[in-house]
């Protein structure tokens, strides 16, 4: 086998060697009858479970699917505005709105649709993705006033151990960064986590199944 070869069907497998494979690979060959290999190999497709990722411009979003991924959950990227027609065909386990640059309250800012809310779908918002879901349900989201955001290391106190933060100690240490805040939640909310700086960083509607943490 060239060298080149060798390479870019190394490339190509990734991990789906198997002794199969090493026989097929001893004589010549070329990528359509290696893909014919891997295809006739596999075991029937199954019905994966999946998180789905809606990005509001967060440069962490590839990030977290990644994480997501880690735990041995498939996850999904998609842009904000992926319809709910979309999402009801994906029908994914939970959905996690992401951060972003954007003010919610500013003109032209990332939107969502409220109906995403209304699927029966785990929801859980990340900073712009928590504030957004605030607004959109009924809530208000304004600058912090005192010192012009946070930013930086902070000590995250929590008050609820129910749910999101089921099992973990009363304080966490956390990475914050930004300048809007939650000063009033929808209907059904309740705060389950807070900053020196922030009275509202975590939320929850247990009912619902609707979770933010800024």
């Amino acid at each position: 086998m060239a060298g080149n070869q060798s390479k870019e069907v190394n490339i190509f497998l990734g991990n789906n060697l198997d002794q199969s494979l090493f026989t097929a690979l001893d004589e010549p060959f070329d990528l359509a009858s290696v893909s014919a290999v891997v295809k006739a190999d596999r075991k029937p497709e199954t019905t994966t479970d999946t998180i789905l990722v809606l990005d509001f411009g967060s440069q962490y979003s590839e990030l977290i699917a990644r994480r997501v991924r880690e735990l041995k959950v498939f996850s999904e990227v998609r842009p904000y505005d992926f319809s709910v027609e979309k999402v009801r065909l994906l029908n994914p386990k939970g959905i996690i709105l992401s951060g972003g640059p954007a003010s919610v309250y500013e003109k032209g800012s990332p939107d969502i649709d409220p109906e995403i809310f209304e699927l029966g779908i785990p929801v859980l918002g990340i900073c712009y993705g928590m504030q957004i879901a605030v607004l959109t349900l009924g809530g208000k989201v304004a600058p912090i006033q005192l010192g012009g955001g946070e930013y930086g290391r902070a000590k995250l106190f929590i008050d609820s151990q129910e749910g999101l933060f089921s099992g973990l100690e009363n304080s966490l240490t956390t990475w914050m960064s930004h300048g809007d805040s939650v000063v009033t939640l929808p209907d059904g909310f309740q705060i389950t986590a807070h900053t020196a700086r922030t009275p509202v960083a975590a939320i929850a509607n247990e009912n619902r199944k609707i979770y933010g943490v800024q």
